[in-house]
């Protein structure tokens, strides 16, 4: 039977080209049936209070960090969407006058903005790696911060970016989760070619790595809406990201729901197929099912409920 047209964007695969049956069974969750969802290989962590979801996401960059040596340098992936984490990183390594330069700790920057088939420059009012200088290593004393060398982000050479995935160990990347369902820039494919009436099977998505992307309408509304205060013609169109095969190459991939970037019907359907191994491009975060280490994080307050509800 011929898969659904997007509800949102005909031209593309998205969630809502999915079986009715898998949306309603999403639908139905609530957080006692969500921490259920647990297996191995695949981890549910609730938390009461921002303060300690934000804490707790700045913590695995320390302890990444702090499991780096010379001999075995290794570090972090890490987002921009959430932020909030990134100032708790740098006042913990300075309060703890942990050294990143001698331990040759590592930071790969997950993506960013493409304009005119390039990386926006740093200056760029929208830039990712503006912000993770300005929020994080710009914020850490200069006699701890580690070499700009191993600060990594996707703005150059993206090959010689994807081979230092092999030069160094990735010990957790972070993510957050889009309204596509995306983590980094990994949206779904446009309805087009081969993929006219099928979306790319796993094998294919997860073969894909860092590369420039199109991106999805509702990645586009979705920044609009978190970081240009909905100016959507502000928006790029198109972003540099890192690819499934250097997530599989990092050895835990932890995702956090702080209920700000995606709703709560999407907070629920992703956990639900990675948990049942439901893993289908049109849902990218699903393809995590295949990981043997993927961790989500819940904030209770951002958990919502899926029902109708008038205002």
């Amino acid at each position: 039977m011929a898969r659904p047209i997007s509800k949102v964007a005909p031209e593309w695969w998205d969630y809502t080209t999915l079986d009715a049956e898998i949306l309603e069974q999403a639908s139905r969750l609530n957080e006692k049936s969500l921490a259920k969802l647990a297996r191995t290989g695949f981890k549910v962590h609730f938390y009461d209070t921002l303060a300690d979801f934000y804490l707790a996401e700045a913590l695995e960059y320390i302890d990444a960090w702090r499991a780096s040596t010379p001999d075995n340098p290794c570090g972090v992936c890490g987002p921009i969407g959430p932020t909030e984490h990134l100032p708790l990183v740098a006042r913990i390594v300075n309060g703890m006058g942990i050294n990143l330069a001698k331990h040759e700790a590592h930071f790969w920057g997950m993506d960013e903005w493409v304009e005119e088939g390039k990386p926006v420059p740093t200056n760029h009012p929208l830039s990712f790696a503006k912000a993770d200088m300005e929020l994080c290593f710009g914020r850490i004393d200069r006699k701890l911060v580690m070499p700009t060398r191993n600060i990594h982000f996707p703005t150059g050479d993206l090959n010689a970016f994807a081979k230092t995935f092999d030069q160094f160990k990735c010990k957790v990347m972070q993510g957050g989760q889009g309204e596509v369902k995306h983590w980094a820039f990994n949206d779904p494919l446009r309805r087009t070619g081969k993929y006219k009436s099928t979306p790319p099977s796993p094998a294919e998505y997860r073969k894909l790595g860092t590369r420039i992307v199109d991106l999805h309408p509702m990645t586009i509304i979705q920044n609009a809406r978190t970081s240009g205060g909905g100016q959507v013609a502000g928006i790029p169109l198109q972003a540099a990201t890192v690819g499934p095969v250097e997530t599989w190459k990092s050895e835990r991939v932890s995702i956090w729901h702080a209920g700000a970037h995606d709703n709560p019907f999407g907070m629920r359907l992703t956990a639900l197929m990675i948990s049942k191994g439901w893993a289908d491009s049109s849902v990218p975060m699903s393809l995590l099912a295949d990981h043997p280490d993927v961790h989500f994080h819940y904030y209770r307050g951002g958990l919502g409920r899926v029902e109708a509800e008038m205002h």
